[in-house]
């Protein structure tokens, strides 16, 4: 790699069940230079992680298949390192006090301020362990 190189370019997983939101929170992302991989289904997310570096995955909460703490500990055993964002359309503050106990890097609830989201989605990838 030359100097003047880019390094190679970290995915940032979203998971939602809610196509609208995976279209908008992707745009929202890629308008902030990031390259996106969403799944509509966790348990594609998880194959997926089973076989790929996964720096970030920002996981909806509420979703028929699994929710989003059961998702984060899955993940979680498969990629220690993989840093997690979860959002919600729901506020329940039981539920946002279960995953930031779990460990989770930022907890959204929808809608929130893009920028803060965003500025949390950077941080969480600055401070990623290599």
């Amino acid at each position: 790699m030359t100097p003047i190189e880019k390094p190679p370019e970290e995915t940032v997983c979203l998971v939602d069940d809610d196509p609208s939101v995976l279209k908008s929170i992707s745009r929202l992302l890629a308008s902030d230079g990031l390259a996106v991989r969403a799944f509509d289904r966790p348990k594609c997310f998880l194959d997926y992680a089973r076989t790929n570096r996964v720096p970030l995955v920002i996981l909806d909460i509420w979703m028929e298949e699994m929710n989003g703490l059961e998702v984060q500990a899955q993940v979680g055993a498969i990629s220690p390192e993989t840093r997690v964002i979860i959002m919600t359309g729901r506020d329940y503050p039981a539920a946002k006090q279960a995953a930031l106990r779990s460990g989770v890097f930022a907890f959204f609830t929808k809608p929130f301020d893009g920028d803060k989201f965003l500025g949390a989605v950077q941080m969480a990838l600055t401070l990623q362990i290599h």
